[in-house]
């Protein structure tokens, strides 16, 4: 019986190793894959690290904006600033028309393509 015992231990460490090299496979191959992840993950951080500073400077640049359109600007001799006013000719004057509105142009433009056919 010693000797079937033996030979039994035998085959067992063999299957056992066998087993073992299959695992090393499997064990490098995972390592491989952690390895890729760690990397991706170290990217996509680096990405997010830069749109966040993006964003800030973008809200810094709003936040200023919108200061400055919330104070009126200075004249620069200290006077008030005012808008110019207008010139009216007078009543007997050269009278131009005003210049048409898009609305007009485009009833023209299909008047002509009407007038066409």
């Amino acid at each position: 019986m010693g000797m079937k015992n033996l030979v039994g231990a035998a085959l067992l460490v063999g299957l056992g190793l066998a087993g073992c090299d299959q695992s090393k496979a499997e064990l490098d191959s995972t390592k491989q894959q952690l390895q890729a992840v760690t990397a991706e993950r170290d990217s996509l951080k680096s990405q997010l690290d830069a749109t966040k500073a993006q964003l800030a400077a973008a809200q810094q640049q709003m936040d200023q904006m919108k200061q400055a359109a919330a104070t009126p600007p200075v004249a620069p001799s200290g006077a008030a600033a005012t808008p110019p006013k207008e010139h009216h000719a007078s009543k007997g004057g050269d009278k131009t028309p005003p210049p048409p509105t898009p609305a007009e142009v485009k009833k023209t433009e299909i008047k002509k393509s009407k007038s066409g056919m």
